[in-house]
């Protein structure tokens, strides 16, 4: 340089790298001091020079933080913070348009009156100061920056279809925070930057941002003071902000310093509105385009020439009015209205009451109000501090260490961590303060460490609450195109890149429920497509799995272990149903067809196993006639069928039909025909599947619990559940069938017509009480008729009785054909069939000490159909072979035929029709036999 001081302003647009050009300059010379608007900048700068030149020589002074080597030659600072008559080779002011800002404008016009470097002054900012300048600093020069990139406005846009590397800009805190949840649901995430938070949450808040951890960023205003950032658009979610006094609309050029923040170096970049922001007038976005605004003219002004004489001395002072056209006086600052409001408290005015009091008071004045509670609590506030420092000349050691205390806490949501980072950086700026403490090192390092540990704290909060960390990685890795890894642990957790995304149920994955909307369908498709080779892994180990490991549900779904992978449907026969598989589409049909093969393998074997006698019995090609129909039939209905459905078949089968089905286990019973093996309880379990399947039911009734011989009715039932679980419905109760079948052996011999009653070896086989089983006989017909007796002693009771009626030999033979098919061992149950073998009826208590014969109740059974079904068809009859005598006869035996059909029941009998044997009407069943007989 050739020695003269030249003050030089270099205007122009954002984007056209002033703050880098003045950065080159200040390092060509031996000094320098550069003044920024924030301290989230001064640091940025501070870090870029650092990086150059190293730290030894690099200082950073801003109100709340000090770093002065002892060899500093370059001074980074806030524009407030600027250190004064150090004569430095060279100093800078950065967006010198802020002169015109209401608040703190006063403190830039200051620097552009009276900042100079002894070699070189730069003024940067936007063209719109140029008249300004001239007319203020006529020595000045002007250069005339280009933007390096195209601005383009790009209208309204939701923040759902908002493009990546996007910066939203908020007014206020709240709206910051709601757009970043918003964009945290629908796009995994954002960083949030505002100008309160401390340089550390910051920086660590554009990391997220700047390494694509987020592609979001949604901040305040600050970032339009110079931040460089990567971003593409900027979209204003509101144009008008709160100033302090009034919510205002933002002026063009103010728009266009944030907006100028798209396209960084030579990327061109877009802006525009969303949320309920209006869409830009025309005129409006032109002027942002192409960087033409109306010139500022008037610049913010406050008198620098202070009189510290008094209180009074000094706030007229600092009243003064320009003598200026360009300025105009700056709205009272906080530091005037705190000592403003100071200067009405005695105690103050009497400690104010020479020139270094006063001038301390004005140094306490002005301390930031960085809580922002209200003006009172600050004024009182600053009181307390001016009372110390003037009565001690310093704060005492003991009321700071309380005060920071109580701050230095890192519990809490983020509300409450900002709060207290604002109550630290109050202090933080006292122990910058030189003098202000005893151990300046100490306090400065203490107030540092606090607000350290809050700024990580903070971060940490915002980036739980606004960032999911899970979505962002996955959607970036989609982005890149790069082949996600997916793990799956042994409990179905399935994690993305080290995220958990939800679990893999078989093989369907379920997203976790966590999240919503636009951020659950971006989970979804990253993870299915990182899924893919998991599940070809997964089906090759489920081809490969043996039966025991899958099982089929009452409902008729496929389970391997504990998760579905799929659910019979109906088939062309009830014995071949067929399978639809639970596979996710994004598995591929490879894997789909193989888990349907598998399954389709397993309910054959299972259907083949369990219904073999069935299947054998279907494949007897040596059956013809009426047998091979009859098993037909038998197929048809999964293996049990109720008599009276196919009574004539019955009757038309010969000897020789009948001994080729039974050979194959088929059991007639006089109730139902069946196989025994068909009743335990896996068959069972399946041929009601199966049924239900064939039936088309919507919901598959349950089966009855294994091993019990009765079971209640079950309400609402399809018609022939009974049937299928094995049981026939007879009152409050249904009966197993094969427990049914051996009862009919013991009421053979029973008088049915004279009445009987139960016998314990009835009680045993159905496991009931003798109400229970009355309730059970009159659901088979019987009329049950309660009496009470005295109870025979045991003694006595032991004795035969003497008059005790003898069963004829023809009650104790049926007549019927069921006699001959039961001859077998008819009482046999299946093998895992748990039969109660005690009677449920309570043991006869003790013998009561009076001499009153104790009360017994029972019941006196009588079939109670046949006059009903007989009425009218049948005459008196003598008394049969071998009846009781004395006993009233309830109906009468049929003699002879009647006109028309008779009454009664078919028999089913294998011999030659002419050998058919009458029904005895005293048989129990008579009725039910004649019934079906008229049936035929």
């Amino acid at each position: 340089m050739n020695g003269s001081s030249r003050v030089v302003a270099v205007l122009g647009p954002t984007n056209t790298g002033k703050t880098h050009y003045a950065i080159e300059r200040m390092l060509g010379y031996r000094t320098g001091v550069i003044g920024l608007p924030l301290r989230l900048l001064a640091r940025e700068v501070y870090d870029k020079i650092v990086a150059i030149r190293g730290p030894s020589v690099v200082a950073l002074v801003t109100g709340e933080e000090r770093i002065v080597p002892p060899r500093t030659q370059y001074w980074v600072c806030t524009v407030e913070a600027m250190p004064e008559g150090m004569g430095a080779d060279f100093v800078a002011i950065d967006e010198i348009q802020l002169c015109t800002d209401p608040e703190r404008g006063h403190v830039f016009t200051d620097r552009l009156l009276r900042a100079r470097g002894t070699h070189e002054t730069l003024f940067l900012g936007s063209d719109t100061l140029r008249g300004a300048i001239a007319a203020l600093v006529p020595e000045a020069q002007f250069v005339r920056r280009e933007r390096m990139s195209q601005l383009v406005y790009s209208g309204s846009k939701k923040i759902s279809r908002m493009p990546a590397r996007s910066a939203i800009v908020g007014f206020s805190v709240d709206n910051v925070y709601a757009i970043a949840e918003l964009l945290r649901r629908q796009k995994g995430g954002a960083a949030v930057v505002m100008g309160a938070l401390s340089p550390r949450t910051r920086n660590a808040q554009v990391d997220l941002y700047q390494n694509g951890e987020v592609d979001y960023l949604v901040a305040t205003d600050a970032i339009g003071m110079g931040l460089n950032l990567d971003v593409n658009h900027v979209a204003f979610s509101s144009l008008s902000k709160f100033d302090g006094r009034r919510m205002r609309p933002l002026a063009p050029n103010e728009l266009a310093q944030i907006a100028g923040r798209a396209g960084r170096g030579m990327a061109d970049g877009t802006f525009g509105v969303t949320g309920e922001a209006p869409p830009l007038d025309d005129s409006v976005a032109q002027a942002i385009m192409d960087s033409r605004f109306t010139p500022m003219k008037k610049l913010n002004w406050r008198n620098a020439a202070l009189r510290f004489g008094s209180i009074e001395a000094l706030i007229d002072s600092l009243e003064v009015s320009p003598d200026n056209e360009n300025l105009i006086k700056a709205r009272p600052a906080d530091d005037l209205n705190v000592l403003k409001s100071l200067s009405q408290v005695t105690e103050v005015m009497a400690r104010a009451s020479d020139a270094p009091s006063v001038r301390m008071l004005w140094d306490v004045c002005r301390i930031p109000d960085f809580r922002g509670i209200s003006h009172a609590e600050h004024a009182s506030l600053l009181e307390v501090i001016y009372g110390h420092l003037h009565e001690r000349g310093n704060i005492p050691d003991d009321f700071l260490a309380r005060q920071i205390r109580r701050i230095d806490r890192t519990d809490g949501d983020i509300d409450a961590l900002s709060k207290r980072l604002a109550y630290i950086r109050t202090w933080t700026y006292v122990a910058q303060r030189n003098g202000w403490v005893r151990d300046e090192s100490h306090w400065r390092e203490e107030t540092r460490t606090v607000e350290d540990r809050l700024s990580d704290a903070l971060h940490d909060r915002l980036t739980q609450r606004f960032v999911d960390r899970r979505t962002s990685v996955l959607l970036r890795r989609l982005k890149q195109k790069e082949a996600l890894l997916a793990e799956v642990n042994d409990k179905g957790e399935v994690t993305v890149e080290g995220e958990f995304v939800g679990r893999l149920e078989g093989f369907r994955f379920t997203p976790d429920k966590a999240a919503q909307g636009t951020e659950a369908k971006a989970l979804k498709s990253a993870s299915l497509q990182a899924l893919a080779p998991q599940f070809h892994l997964r089906a090759d180990r489920f081809y490969n799995a043996p039966d025991t490991e899958i099982d089929f549900t009452d409902q008729g779904g496929l389970m391997w272990g504990e998760y579905a992978v799929g659910k019979l449907v109906a088939g062309a026969e009830p014995l071949k149903p067929m399978v639809e598989v639970f596979v996710d589409e994004a598995a591929g049909p490879d894997v789909e067809q193989k888990v349907q093969r598998r399954l389709q393998h397993f309910i054959d074997r299972k259907v083949a196993a369990l219904f073999e006698p069935l299947l054998n019995l279907s494949r007897d090609e040596e059956l013809t006639g009426l047998a091979r129909g009859f098993a037909f039939r038998m197929v048809e209905a999964l293996g049990v069928l109720p008599r009276a459905a196919v009574a004539q078949e019955v009757k038309d089968l010969d000897q020789d039909a009948r001994g080729a089905l039974r050979k194959h286990g088929i059991r007639f019973g006089q109730f139902t025909i069946f196989m025994p093996l068909l009743l335990k309880p896996a068959p069972t379990r399946l041929r009601l599947v199966l049924w239900a399947l064939a039936g088309g039911l919507q919901e598959f009734p349950d089966a009855p619990p294994p091993g019990l011989v009765t079971v209640p009715v079950a309400k609402d039932a399809p018609q022939g559940y009974d049937t299928m679980c094995g049981y026939r419905d007879a009152g409050e109760r249904s009966i197993r069938i094969d427990m049914l079948e051996r009862l009919a052996d013991m009421l053979r011999s029973e008088d049915s017509r004279g009445g009987f009653e139960a016998k314990p070896d009835m009680l045993s086989i159905t496991g009931m009480t003798l109400e229970q089983f009355a309730d059970l006989m009159q659901g088979l017909g019987y009329k049950a008729e309660r009496g009470e007796r005295d109870k025979v002693k045991p003694a006595v009771a032991a004795q035969p009785a003497a008059d005790a009626p003898e069963a004829s030999v023809a009650e104790e033979t049926l007549a019927t054909d069921s006699v001959t098919d039961e001859v077998v061992a008819t009482a046999e149950a299946p093998a895992e069939a748990t039969e109660s073998t005690e009677a449920t009826a309570e043991a006869p208590a003790a013998e009561p000490a009076s001499d009153e014969p104790e009360v017994e109740v029972f019941f006196t059974f009588t079939w109670g159909r046949q006059r009903q079904q007989n009425r009218g068809s049948r005459r008196e009859q003598g008394q049969g072979k071998g009846k009781p005598r004395g006993k009233p006869q309830d109906g009468r035996k049929p003699q002879g035929k009647k006109r028309g059909k008779p009454q009664g029941a078919n028999s089913f009998s294998s011999r030659p029709p002419k050998k058919e044997k009458a029904i005895d009407p005293d048989n129990p069943f008579a009725a039910a036999l004649m019934g079906l007989k008229d049936g035929n």
